[in-house]
């Protein structure tokens, strides 16, 4: 703050302007506004003073704007100068000292703090062998003197341990004596602009020195002043020192006995007052100034120095003194609360829903194709299942997918119509489960133990003879009163609905499914061992699964519930085809269930948890080289700073001198000088009149002589040139050099930035432990982009789907939990009166209002935004003044493009062009099949078949006559191909591996295997000339 007369100066408050067409003026630099010319023009000439003082640097005999220039480029100088690391130290000790000069506070800190070094300081150590080697402190311990037999005290002394630069494996433990700063960092003259910029201290004798607010509170740093330091407490000591010393001066002989002061010293005798010669108005106005002097006294508030109006003596209009209106309260300082920030009366961009139980009444359009068939309990584990399988798709060794395909294909998947990007899920995962035969065939998750059948048999015969034997009611012995027969029925009653319960019991106990008779001797680990998958084999295995994890307290109600449906007991003879069947019709609420049980047994394999780690360490060299690169970049932009410098001091002497003025030339003017230098036989070929020759002769004269002109005019620009060129100065050397230099350290910056974008985007792909929020808002829901983390933006690059060049491509929100709704939004009544009274509104009202028709309201209850223009809309909605919205608002802004271009892809990967039903009926040959307006032809079902589809696709190559009626739907899930298990693997997940083969069998076996693939690559080729896959039916 820049000082006047040693104080800092104090600006004018904004003055009450009612006319908003009223003019005035106002200084830029101090925020001042003024009504009239006249106290602009006294407050300018004020400013432009040579009076002041720079705060930081200490120059003085300046005006006001050259000090307060001097004092932002000094700040920012300090800002960059000192070490971070001794800031927060360094603050904490000026804190609330009572040094009157600041050359002694500086010389003391400097003092202390010289030969100490915090955590986080670059220093140099100087390690055993003479070697000195730059590092980081990276923690202190510091040792208290110690109490030597002789009584005297050891010094403290202190151990640093330091993280070196140049070995970034090693580290050095060192004490005092060996470890040292840079000298130019840490000096008196830098620490005293420091603590000049960071401090401030009053004016009165005895004031502490006080970190400034904003400093205090990024440093945490204690703002509470002492009792003992506060400015009513020094004057509070100094009356009672002047008391003291106006009862020294009594004798004490002199003084009766009385009542002694709290300081311990005799109060000197009351003698009445003498008569006083003062008329009365002079004795009431001395009564009055005797109130306003105790009004205003030092613990009233008005500080020393202050002047008080007083009313006039002899005034006989006496009015009662207004009393001082309560200041304002401060402006809130943003970001705060996001509830706590006012509404702008701005509504959420309208939220879609892709189920049909919605939280709100909305229309069609609002609903997804298929959310008639989706409740929204399933929405949560759809997302969770599909964000599992596609971060860790290299472990289940499955293309990446779209989530569109998923859903399509959690919803079609048929018997009669088999969707290959079912049924890999299915077995991919289930694969994860159970290791091969061949890799030991270990079970990689902890399973329920399965109850012997010999307890059960014992329990039923236990049962069986309690009920067999019942026991008989107790008789009434002797006499029998009101009070024992009323005991006798009472025990009745107990004993009746005792039995009630247990039979309650039992018959929940009684099995809703036959999973147990499908079962029978059925092994499903042996078999999942064995990849026996065809023919209705995974789903058995499902079943089989999910019985014994329904022996799990927390699976039994969900598997239970899915073994209902997939095993009932209205079927007579259970089987694996019944099964099969079942599971074929099964509602897409119970797939998606099912699914997500296994997919979160997945987590505790090892294969799973091994990736993690393996991402977790790759992080940590992308990591690592992402330091180096940032340092490499920093060490080019110095050296850039440097030639830069150089190059604008040799530029004076390198420019080209300023062009001379030429009259400037019209086109097609010829200088006389140039005509006059034509040979001489120019006329006699430019005849004069038509009639001299024949128009073709006329146009090839003129052609000549134009073409004479133009050789004359570069001639002479020639000559001009040759004459001028002698007085442009060639540029040196050393400047063309420097030129280069600047060009070769922006290339290789440009190359560290490129490098240091692709490493970001190898650790965003490699973080696949938990899925990244962008944020929440001001009602706590939250905001999801799966793309954010864990997976390539368009999905992987080689996946048989990369074409859509999308991967989820929607924001989905979800409502908040339960703890945040009680806590923010249903919160108890009293403080929603609290809250309408300060906004006018209860925030279930301004949630009704600022969302909009659209809202979820916990969180199972899940939205999506799926519209390029709602970004930039729900951008817009969002209020940076929250302390939530600003984080959202930034993640949304930061990733804008790349979600609004996955949007973009989604619409154009989903939509339907009307020439595509329009068709003509006469366009069924083979040539149609690679038109990107030819939707491609249904592969058939590969479920239960000994071959991939490569084969069963090549017989729909051989002509035959089109029968439309009786052709299967086709869906554009069904372009999905699992190529990275056929290119790893050699065949499909839900295929079985070719058996062991002699080697002439083998070899028959590679080469039938190799036409395959290469079938499958023509197809692939076929699916990329034929342009997007077909959307929808």
């Amino acid at each position: 703050m820049v000082l006047f007369k040693r104080k800092p100066v104090q600006f004018l408050p904004v003055p009450e302007i009612d006319n908003e067409d009223q003019e005035v003026w106002y200084i830029s630099q101090t925020g001042e506004v003024f009504v009239t010319y006249e106290d602009y023009l006294n407050r300018l000439d004020f400013y432009k003073q040579k009076r002041f003082i720079c705060t930081i640097s200490g120059h003085s005999g300046m005006t006001f704007f050259d000090a307060l220039e001097s004092e932002l480029a000094g700040a920012a100088e300090v800002d960059q100068a000192f070490p971070e690391a001794l800031k927060g130290p360094i603050l904490r000790r000026v804190q609330f000292q009572t040094v009157s000069r600041i050359d002694t506070l500086v010389d003391q800190v400097y003092d202390e703090f010289k030969n100490d070094y915090y955590p986080g300081e670059a220093v140099t150590v100087h390690i055993l062998g003479g070697e000195r080697l730059r590092g980081v402190v990276r923690d202190k311990t510091r040792f208290g003197s110690k109490v030597l037999p002789d009584g005297t005290l050891t010094p403290p002394f202190s151990r640093y341990f330091v993280s070196l630069d140049d070995r970034p494996d090693e580290e050095a433990v060192v004490d005092d004596s060996h470890i040292f700063r840079d000298r130019k960092l840490f000096t008196k003259a830098v620490l005293r602009s420091f603590i000049k910029k960071t401090v401030t201290r009053d004016s009165w004798n005895g004031a502490p020195w006080l970190v400034k607010h904003d400093v205090a509170e990024k440093y945490h740093i204690d703002e509470r002043i002492p009792a003992h330091l506060r400015y009513d407490t020094k004057l509070q000591e100094r009356k009672q020192m002047q008391l003291q010393k106006k009862a020294s001066q009594f004798d004490p002989a002199s003084v009766s006995p009385g009542p002694t002061s709290p300081t311990g010293f005799r109060l000197p005798e009351l003698k009445p007052a003498p008569k006083s010669h003062k008329s009365k108005a002079q004795q009431a106005l001395q009564a009055q100034l005797n109130a306003v002097k105790g009004k205003h006294s030092t613990f009233g508030g008005h500080e020393p120095g202050n002047f008080v109006h007083l009313p006039l003596p002899g005034n006989p209009f006496q009015f009662p003194m207004q009393p001082e209106p309560t200041p304002p309260p401060p402006p809130p300082k943003y970001p705060i609360e996001d509830l706590q920030v006012e509404s702008r009366g701005v509504v959420r961009p309208q939220l879609k829903y892709m189920c049909n139980d919605t939280p709100v009444d909305v229309a069609s359009e609002v609903k997804s194709p298929f959310s008639d068939k989706i409740r929204m309990r399933s929405i949560g584990p759809l997302l969770e299942t599909w964000d599992t399988l596609n971060v860790y798709c290299e472990i289940f060794k499955l293309d990446s997918f779209t989530f569109d395909d998923y859903v399509e294909a959690m919803l079609v998947a048929t018997q009669e119509a088999p969707v290959q990007l079912f049924d890999e899920i299915h077995c991919a995962v289930l694969k994860i489960l159970v290791s091969s035969e061949a890799d030991g065939g270990k079970v990689q998750i902890q399973l329920p133990e399965l109850e012997e059948e010999e307890e059960e048999e014992e329990e039923e015969i236990m049962d069986e003879s309690t009920m067999a034997t019942p026991e008989p009611e107790p008789q009434p012995s002797g006499r029998a009163t009101r009070s024992s027969m009323a005991k006798m029925e009472a025990e009745r009653m107990a004993a009746e609905a005792a039995a009630a319960e247990k039979e309650m019991e039992d018959v929940e106990d009684v099995p809703r499914h036959n999973a147990e008779e499908v079962l029978k001797g059925y092994d499903w680990i042996e078999h999942l061992r064995k990849r026996d998958f065809k023919e209705g084999g995974w789903e058995l295995i499902m079943v089989g699964l999910l019985h014994q994890l329904s022996k799990n307290d927390r699976l039994r109600a969900s598997c239970e519930e899915l073994l209902h449906q997939l095993v009932p007991t209205d079927d007579e003879e259970p089987s694996q085809e019944t099964v099969r069947q079942r599971y074929s019709a099964l509602d897409f609420n119970y797939r998606v269930q099912a699914l997500q049980i296994i997919c979160m047994l997945t987590a505790e394999t090892r294969a799973i948890r091994g990736y993690m780690e393996d991402c977790s360490e790759t992080m940590t060299a992308y990591r690592k080289e992402k330091i180096e690169w940032q340092r490499k970049r920093k060490q080019l932009i110095e050296e850039l700073k440097s030639l830069n410098d150089q190059r604008k001091i040799l530029l004076p002497d390198n420019l080209p001198p300023s062009p001379p003025l030429d009259p400037v030339k019209i086109n097609g003017d010829v200088k006389m000088s140039d005509v006059e230098d034509l040979p001489a036989n120019t006329s006699d070929e430019v005849p004069d009149s038509d009639e001299d020759g024949p128009p073709r002769k006329l146009r090839r004269g003129i052609d000549r002589a134009a073409e004479r002109k133009r050789k004359a005019d570069k001639e002479q620009e020639r000559k001009e040139k040759a004459e001028a060129a002698p007085k442009v100065p060639k540029q040196s050397k050393q400047f063309q050099k420097v030129l280069k230099d600047i060009q070769k350290k922006e290339d290789e910056i440009g190359e560290c930035e490129r490098e240091i974008a692709v490493i970001d985007n190898d650790l965003r792909e490699a973080d696949c432990p938990r899925t990244r929020v962008l944020g929440k808002d001001r009602f706590w829901n939250r905001y999801y982009w799966f793309e954010r983390n864990g997976m390539p933006y368009g999905g992987l690059p080689d996946s048989s789907t990369a074409a859509a060049g999308y991967a989820n491509g929607c924001i989905w929100v979800q409502g908040p939990d339960e703890l945040e709704r009680e806590g923010y939004i249903d919160m108890k009544q009293e403080y929603q009166d609290e809250y309408k009274a300060k906004f006018d509104t209860t925030v279930p009202e301004r949630k009704k209002k600022e969302e909009g028709a659209t809202s979820v309201y916990n969180a199972t209850q899940w939205g999506y935004f799926a519209d390029p223009a709602d970004v930039d809309a729900l951008i817009g909605w969002l209020d940076p003044r929250g302390f939530n919205e600003l984080k959202l608002r930034k993640e949304l802004v930061n990733y804008r493009d790349k979600i609004v271009k996955n949007m973009e892809n989604r619409k154009t990967y989903l939509a339907t062009p009307e020439e595509k039903d329009k068709k003509p009926a006469d366009e069924n040959d083979e040539l149609t099949t690679t038109t990107a307006t030819t939707p491609p032809r249904p592969r058939p079902p590969t479920r239960g078949r000994g071959v991939t589809t490569i084969a069963a696709a090549s017989q729909h190559q051989q002509p035959v006559e089109p029968e439309p009626q009786s052709e299967p739907v086709h869906y554009r899930c069904m372009d999905w191909q699992n190529t990275m298990a056929l290119e790893e693997i050699g065949h499909l997940h839900s295929l079985e591996p070719p058996p062991a083969r002699s080697r002439k069998l083998t070899k028959k076996k590679e080469a039938a295997l190799a036409r395959e693939l290469a079938e499958l690559q023509e197809e692939r080729a076929v699916t990329r000339k034929r342009g997007r896959p077909s959307s929808g039916r």
